[in-house]
């Protein structure tokens, strides 16, 4: 007779001995848990799924036939274009990195395409497209050739700044330094700027009507990317160039400098700012401030979720102009055409994709429809059926109605489709979609016409 040496997993709930049989069972979190807590848990769960509720659901199919059969279904408007700015800023940008090589670089573009045909990662690589794109652009800028880029302006923005404010704010503010400023300087432009973005897309996710977060991603990437060409296309002299050549001409061979952050490099005795600012892929691109435009977009979408604490992000968006000039790194005219772009491209959205606020409605779970755009008075809303297919936005008056949901042109949480303006124009794409197909490729039911 042959015995186990170990267990199996059958084994788990009883154990043989040869004396005997010994009646064993692991703890499990039932059993840890209090039957009573598991009840209230599970009930207060269930009230807050609405007949809707599947619009706040994420993918959760691997299968790329959803995606190719909801790009058969899917009508092209002008809202697509996008697709092939970010895919002209891609192959650029691959074909001016020199580093990493060719293999690595098609590797890392399958993988990405590769994602976009599966529906549980293109829920969240198709609304980050504009994001990656920003990030590889910003990257492939220090392969530019000199000889392609056009001159530097060094006289520009003094200028300007003692034009509009009569006077030098950058320097006026950096010229008293001390400890205490130097940490308060360098919590929001060199700590809370990189962590803001991901919190905020925490907050919103959870918060705010579904599709809001693919809107404030595709929102953030934009403005970024736009800022970057700016950068490109105009590059200017930051106030450290200033402080430390003049007003001598510049050439793209100089190195970055962290000016203000490398006294927090002293303090701490790393090499972080340092290193990262010299050998920046952009040393002159202070117009437009991107620190500036960050914080604002972040404190415009954060301020449509929780508009009573509206002061609050405007304080954070000033606490960063601050320590932008204090550090040295832009002028104030920079962060004014930082967060004038960020506004545009906010109440862009706003008007036009942005899902609006319900009342009594405190988590993403509690929304049965959302409503996009501005309110308009005179005419129904469309509103949209969230387990719906990829596919065009159909007029509906006086009732609400399962519509199709196009997610190629902006994402959703969990690839729903969105109620629209009223009323809605059938060939406009809506931002809201976060994925490439729809959660349901399932016929759409709408007054009782399949």
């Amino acid at each position: 007779m042959k015995h186990k040496i170990f267990p199996t997993q059958g084994d788990f709930t009883s154990l043989s001995f040869s004396g005997g049989r010994i009646s064993f069972s692991w703890p499990t979190i039932p059993f840890i848990v209090p039957r009573r807590l598991r009840w209230k848990v599970r009930s207060r769960l269930r009230n807050r799924l609405s007949p809707a509720s599947s619009l706040a659901v994420l993918q959760t199919s691997f299968s790329p036939t959803l995606t190719l059969r909801s790009l058969r279904a899917h009508r092209w408007s002008y809202y697509d274009g996008q697709y092939l700015l970010l895919a002209i800023v891609g192959v650029f940008a691959l074909c001016v990195i020199e580093s990493p090589g060719p293999l690595v670089k098609t590797v890392i573009a399958t993988a990405l395409l590769t994602s976009l045909t599966i529906p549980v990662t293109r829920q969240f690589f198709l609304p980050f497209l504009p994001i990656a794109s920003w990030l590889v652009l910003f990257y492939a800028c220090r392969f530019v050739p000199s000889d392609f880029r056009p001159p530097i302006w060094v006289r520009v923005l003094p200028a300007l700044e003692n034009i509009f404010y009569g006077a030098n704010l950058s320097n006026i503010l950096s010229a008293h330094q001390h400890v205490f400023l130097d940490v308060l300087a360098w919590l929001p432009y060199g700590v809370m700027h990189f962590g803001a973005p991901f919190v905020c897309s925490i907050i919103i996710f959870v918060v705010a009507p579904p599709g809001t977060l693919p809107v404030f991603a595709r929102s953030f990437g934009y403005m970024n990317l736009a800022g970057v060409v700016i950068q490109l296309l105009l590059p200017c002299s930051p106030p450290w160039y200033e402080n430390k050549y003049g007003l001598a001409p510049a050439n793209y061979s100089m190195s970055g400098s962290p000016a203000g952050l490398a006294r927090l490099d002293q303090l701490f005795g790393v090499d972080i700012y340092t290193s990262s600012f010299t050998a920046s892929p952009v040393v002159f691109g202070a117009f437009p401030s991107l620190h500036a435009g960050c914080a604002t977009i972040e404190a415009l979408f954060m301020s449509h979720v929780f508009p009573s604490l509206r002061p609050v992000f405007i304080a954070y968006t000033l606490w960063i102009w601050w320590a932008t000039m204090y550090l040295s790194h832009h002028y104030a005219v920079d962060l004014v055409g930082g967060s004038l772009l960020a506004g545009l491209v906010f109440y862009v959205v706003k008007g036009r994709f942005l899902p609006r606020l319900q009342a009594e409605k405190d988590l993403r779970w509690d929304y049965d429809y959302v409503e996009v755009g501005d309110v308009s008075t005179g005419h129904d809303y469309g509103l949209a059926d969230f387990e719906s297919g990829l596919g065009p936005h159909h007029h509906h008056h006086g009732h609400r109605s399962s519509l199709t949901g196009d997610e190629w042109t902006v994402g959703s949480s969990s690839s729903i489709s969105s109620g629209s303006l009223s009323p809605v124009d059938e060939s406009q794409s809506l931002w809201e979609g976060e994925t490439l197909a729809s959660h349901s490729d399932n016929d759409v039911f709408d007054g009782g016409r399949r």
